[in-house]
C-alpha cells in the first residue's frame, strides 16, 4: 500500500509592480510543494481518522510519527475493538487505553471474561453476541463490583445466560442504557422482574425468542407490580419478536406504564390479536409499529390504530394474511403520516391501493412483495400519486408487467427497486 500524500500550499507572499506604462501586472502567487511528513500530528490524525480500521492499524507501522498521530483518541473514536480471546496478551488492553477505544466485541470467548473487564476499567460497551460457552458462572466472575461506564450490553444468542446472571447485571450495571437478550432462551419472568429492579435508566431491551417470558414478566417491566419493582418506565424501544406467550394483556400493560416507549416489535408474537390495538391506539410517542406475521391481526385491528392518537412514521404487517384492502382505507384515514409501510403477502389489490394513495404524501418506503393480486393498474397509481417514494419492494408481484414497471422507474425520488433477490438501483435505472 503506497501513501504518496503530497499537498500544495498557496502562500499569501504576493507582489505587484508598477511598469512604464502606469499598468500594474496581476499578482503573483508562489506555490510549494509540501510531503505529509512535514505536517502537525494535528493534521495527521484528522486525516487517519478518515481511515478504516484496518488502515489505521497500517499507518501506525510506517513511521515513529505516523504511529504517534495514529494513537490519537480522535483517530479511534465511535471505533468497536473485535477481538478473539485465546491467549494472554499483556499488551492488548493498554493498547486500546491508549486509543481511547471503550467498545469491544468478543468473537470468542477462550479466557475469563473478567480478563476483559479488569483491563478496560472505562468499557462503555461489550458486544458478547454467539459466545455459546459464556455461562452465569463467568458472567459473575466478571460483573463484581459497580461498572458506571458500561452503556451497552449484547448477551444475544448466549443461551447458558440465566436469570442469576441478570440479577448480577441489575446489581453492578445500574447505568444500562441497551441489554439485548434475543435468543437468551433461559430468561424468565424472573429475569424481567430484576431487571425492572435495577435498571432503571434503560432505553431498549430485546427479548427476541425469550420463550418463557409472559404477561407477567412484561408487568413487571412495565411497573404494575411496584411493591416488588418500580419497572423500566424510560424503555423507548422494545423487542418482543417471537416471545409466544404474549396476550393483549401484555400490551395493556405497555401502554399503561411505558408511555416513553417509541418503538415496539411485536413480530411473530401470535397471542396478540386486534384487542390489543386499543391498547396500542393511545401510546402517543409511539413511532414504529412491527405486527409481521401476527396471525390474529385483521383490518379491525388497523381500524383500531387509526381511530387512535398515533402519529407512527412505521408500520410493518407483512404475512398477516387478515390483512385487506379495508387496512388501507384506514391508513389513509388515521395514519397517513407514515414515512413507511410494509404489506408484503397481505390480500390486497388495486383497488385498495387506489383507497389509500391520494392521502399518503409523506410515504417513502413501501413493501408490497409478494402481494399477487398487485397489476400495473396499482403501479400506475402508486407513480401517479407517491411522488416521494424512495424504495419499493415488488418482489413475487406475478401480475405486473414491464409497462407497469416503466411508471413506477419514472418516480422522480426513487432510489431502490426490489423486484426478487437483485435491486435496481437508482445508476442501473439510469443505464
Amino acid at each position: 500500500m503506497a501513501w504518496q500524500f503530497v499537498f500544495v500550499i498557496a502562500r499569501a507572499d504576493t507582489f505587484s509592480a508598477t511598469c512604464a506604462g502606469g499598468r500594474s501586472h496581476p499578482a503573483v502567487m508562489f506555490q510549494t510543494e509540501t510531503h505529509i511528513s512535514c505536517l502537525f500530528p494535528e493534521i495527521l490524525a484528522i486525516i487517519f481518522s478518515y481511515l478504516d480500521v484496518k488502515d489505521k492499524g497500517r499507518v501506525a507501522q510506517v513511521c515513529a510519527a505516523w504511529r504517534d498521530a495514529s494513537y490519537h483518541k480522535s483517530v479511534w473514536r465511535g471505533v468497536e475493538a473485535k477481538l478473539h480471546l485465546r491467549r494472554a496478551n499483556p499488551s492488548l488492553f493498554p493498547s486500546l487505553q491508549t486509543r481511547g477505544i471503550k467498545k469491544v466485541q468478543i468473537l470468542s470467548l477462550r479466557r475469563s471474561l473478567s480478563y476483559v473487564i479488569q483491563g478496560m476499567p472505562q468499557i462503555e460497551s461489550l458486544n458478547l453476541c454467539g459466545c455459546f460457552n459464556l455461562t452465569d458462572n463467568g458472567l459473575g466472575h466478571a460483573f463484581v463490583q459497580d461498572i458506571p461506564s458500561l452503556r451497552v450490553l449484547n448477551l444475544s444468542l448466549c443461551k447458558q445466560i440465566t436469570d442469576s446472571s441478570l440479577g448480577r447485571i441489575a446489581q453492578y450495571l445500574k447505568n444500562l442504557e441497551v441489554l439485548e437478550l434475543g435468543g437468551c432462551s433461559n430468561i424468565t419472568n424472573t429475569g424481567l422482574l430484576l431487571i425492572a429492579w435495577g435498571l432503571h435508566r434503560l432505553k431498549s431491551l430485546n427479548l427476541r425468542s425469550c420463550r418463557h417470558v409472559s404477561d407477567v414478566g412484561i408487568g413487571h417491566l412495565s411497573g404494575m407490580t411496584r411493591s416488588a419493582a418500580e419497572g423500566c418506565l424510560t424503555l423507548e424501544k422494545l423487542t418482543f419478536q417471537d416471545c409466544q406467550k404474549l396476550t393483549d394483556l401484555s400490551l395493556k400493560h405497555v401502554s399503561k406504564g411505558l408511555n416513553k416507549l417509541k418503538v415496539l416489535n411485536l413480530s411473530f408474537c401470535g397471542g396478540i390479536s386486534d384487542a390489543g390495538m386499543i391498547h396500542l391506539s393511545q401510546m402517543t410517542q409511539l413511532c414504529s409499529l412491527n405486527l409481521r406475521s401476527c396471525d390474529n391481526i385483521s383490518d379491525t385491528g388497523i381500524m383500531h390504530l387509526a381511530m387512535g392518537s398515533l402519529r407512527l412514521s412505521g408500520l410493518d404487517v407483512s404475512f398477516c394474511d387478515k390483512i385487506g384492502d379495508q387496512s388501507l382505507a384506514y391508513i389513509a384515514q388515521g395514519l397517513y403520516q407514515l414515512k413507511s409501510l410494509s404489506l408484503c403477502s397481505c390480500h390486497i389489490s388495486d383497488d385498495g391501493i387506489n383507497r389509500m394513495v391520494r392521502q399518503m404524501h409523506e410515504l417513502k418506503t413501501l413493501n408490497i412483495g409478494q402481494c399477487v393480486r398487485i397489476t400495473d393498474k396499482g403501479l400506475e397509481l402508486i407513480a401517479d400519486h407517491l411522488t416521494q417514494l424512495t424504495g419499493i419492494d415488488l418482489y413475487g408481484c406475478t401480475k405486473i408487467t414491464k409497462r407497469g414497471l416503466e411508471r413506477i422507474t419514472q418516480l422522480p425520488c426513487l432510489k431502490v427497486l426490489n423486484l426478487g433477490l437483485w435491486q435496481m438501483t437508482e445508476s442501473e435505472r439510469m443505464r
